[in-house]
């Protein structure tokens, strides 16, 4: 087969997408030297991926995510190749393209969380686009050939409100790397550059609504009270919603929160290591990467109780309802109070991160190939 893959999200400038994409590509071109890929990226990310398989070239498609150059010229660069197949690693597959591909679904956070808070756009505008979000993940789904979620709780989603994807749709786990990145400097060097000097509970990824990481600040404010010097760590790029939340912590006069902006995998491995807990209060999660990151580096694990969290961690991470600050900060307190239980999480989830694999999940994904080429 002649594949092609969607990679203009491929590494970090993709973010939790980023790394699906990147881990698929490399884990790909370990096992397949039979069929040929074609892997497409932007100007951004063009350098970051190198070719170490004779089977995979790559080729610059600099056409911005949701944009109409995405729709109109992108599927003319994938229509000269003659593709036996396409895997798009996300809903944003160019309306005009209509040679067979595959569609893997993550989440579907803009049907749940169609509000305004979770942009700065102008409300006509953001209408529009959901309006036009909405039209081209129903069209996908329509059109792939298989479609791809990341967990049964993504797949059951997909079905609720899809539900003509039902013979077409297959699960295969993403998973995290569970190799320790060795800084060069000392550990208590590396959280003074972070301004952190006091214990700390640890937060990464974006600042989206859905996130919840308002009401994780109301809760340290809480926990505060028990463990005063208990410093709160939030690891994400410096953007609109992070400087929300930077307001709100001057607004309610909440000290101890501590916003690292972005940091690099040698850093994050510290910082993963020595936090007293890994807090994670999201309210709505299609696979929930960073807990299981969190686990490979030996942090105890406090999730909110989304069902998503429940299948991914199982027992391995200690479940609270996120939607009251209350009732986080408590669970947080039982955690921080109970070394028996933090010590039980953590050998836990040393034991939860080896049933998830990066290759498993490229030969699954290989197998899906061979069947839609089968069915031809």
């Amino acid at each position: 087969m002649i594949i092609g893959i969607d990679a203009r999200f491929f590494g970090l400038l993709g973010k939790g997408l980023g790394r699906y994409t990147q881990k698929l590509i490399e884990h790909l071109e370990a096992i397949d030297s039979e069929n040929q890929y074609v892997v497409f990226l932007r100007k951004e990310n063009f350098d970051e991926y190198q070719p170490f398989n004779k089977n995979f070239t790559k080729v610059l498609a600099d056409y911005r995510w949701y944009s109409f150059a995405e729709q109109i010229l992108y599927p003319r660069l994938l229509r000269e190749y003659k593709f036996d197949l396409v895997h798009f690693p996300h809903f944003n597959v160019p309306l005009l393209y209509r040679r067979p591909f595959v569609l893997t679904i993550h989440d579907l956070i803009l049907v749940h969380f169609p509000t305004l808070r979770a942009t700065k756009l102008n409300p006509l505008w953001y209408w529009i686009k959901y309006v036009a979000y909405k039209w081209t993940i129903s069209s996908a789904i329509k059109r792939a050939k298989s479609i791809i979620a990341v967990s049964e709780f993504t797949k059951n989603d997909i079905l609720g409100e899809y539900p003509e994807a039902k013979a077409k749709i297959n699960v295969t786990y993403e998973a995290c790397d569970d190799l320790c990145r060795i800084s060069s400097s000392a550990p208590h060097l590396i959280l003074e550059k972070y301004g952190i000097i006091k214990p700390y509970l640890l937060y990464v990824g974006n600042a989206y609504p859905h996130k919840n990481l308002q009401q994780l600040i109301d809760a340290f404010a809480i926990v505060s009270s028990t463990f005063p010097d208990m410093q709160l760590a939030l690891v994400g790029k410096e953007d609109f919603f992070y400087q929300r939340l930077k307001a709100y912590c001057l607004k309610k006069n909440i000290v101890g929160v501590h916003f690292l902006g972005f940091v690099s995998d040698q850093d994050l491995d510290v910082l993963y290591r020595f936090a007293k807990a890994y807090v994670f209060p999201s309210l709505y999660e299609g696979f929930g990467l960073p807990p299981l990151e969190a686990m490979a580096k030996g942090a105890v694990v406090v999730s909110s109780d989304h069902p998503c969290m429940r299948e991914i961690l199982e027992d391995a991470a200690w479940y609270v309802d996120a939607h009251s600050a209350e009732k986080f900060a408590e669970g947080i307190v039982n955690v921080l109070d109970d070394k028996n239980l933090r010590l039980n999480l953590i050998e836990k989830g040393y034991q939860q991160i080896k049933k998830y694999s990066w290759n498993k999940m490229a030969k699954e994904t290989l197998v899906i190939y061979e069947k839609i080429q089968e069915k031809r």
